[in-house]
């Protein structure tokens, strides 16, 4: 479903490549879960799977497609297929947290017809059970800035979950929250992934939240693949490679 190729990323000004030569492939049904310190090329990582972050060499097939050759409005559709979830949430603060929901739909309507806010009664109607799916039925009229960072995270699921992706992306979507709310919102995204089958890539901090719910991890270090494996098979001696 997607393969990355001796994927290398560099910025400017900067010697070392922040990706350097990443080969790896995923399929549909997996939870990856990335690790790796600070400055490894996580986020890095995760933003050039949909070319957030632009490649310097190498390929990146997604469903048979290969997105490097591809200009950036070509792109647009295939991100129609991928919703990226932010650490900082990515809302409309004065928005409602349905309206906030229903922007979700915008890469596949009218430019018009999303700045005049016109949707038809089918597409409130997903909107209304996207927040239903991730407990917040109850605060659609509340203004996003009202909310806390929680809610605030579930309304970014459920604005993700109107686009019927097939890959979801995360890019430390629960650094900002506490342990426990956490905790939820990763229950929350494995439930949708597992009844959506998607593809799910997530970096994440919390070593145990990834030892929890991946099915799979990578770890990257100064921008190379350090580990690639099962939840279990990440023992002490590697888990220190990853950290020192």
């Amino acid at each position: 479903m997607l393969k990355l190729t001796d994927v290398v990323v560099r910025y400017p000004k900067v010697a070392e490549p922040a990706l350097d030569r990443l080969s790896l492939s995923f399929e549909r049904g997996e939870f990856v879960c990335v690790l790796g310190k600070s400055g490894a090329g996580k986020s890095t990582f995760v933003r050039t799977i949909n070319r957030l972050q632009p490649v310097s060499s190498g390929s990146i097939h997604f469903e048979g497609q290969e997105l490097t050759t591809l200009s950036e409005a070509q792109m647009r559709a295939v991100r129609q297929e991928m919703v990226m979830i932010f650490q900082h949430f990515h809302l409309i603060p004065r928005m409602t947290a349905f309206q906030n929901t229903l922007t979700g739909l915008f890469g596949r309507r009218p430019a018009l017809k999303n700045l005049l806010g016109l949707f038809s009664k089918e597409e409130k109607q997903r909107g209304r059970l996207a927040l239903e799916q991730v407990g917040l039925e109850r605060h659609g009229d509340r203004r996003v800035e009202a909310l806390s960072g929680g809610q605030k995270q579930r309304v970014g699921i459920a604005r993700a979950l109107l686009q019927e992706p097939k890959l979801l992306l995360g890019d430390e979507p629960v650094a900002s929250l506490d342990p426990v709310t956490s905790r939820h919102i990763f229950t929350l995204l494995r439930d949708i992934h597992q009844k959506k089958e998607l593809l799910s890539i997530v970096n994440v901090h919390d070593v145990s939240l990834a030892k929890e719910f991946a099915t799979r991890i990578i770890a990257l270090k100064d921008g190379q693949l350090l580990f690639d494996g099962k939840p279990e098979e990440l023992d002490e001696a590697t888990f220190s490679a990853i950290y020192q």
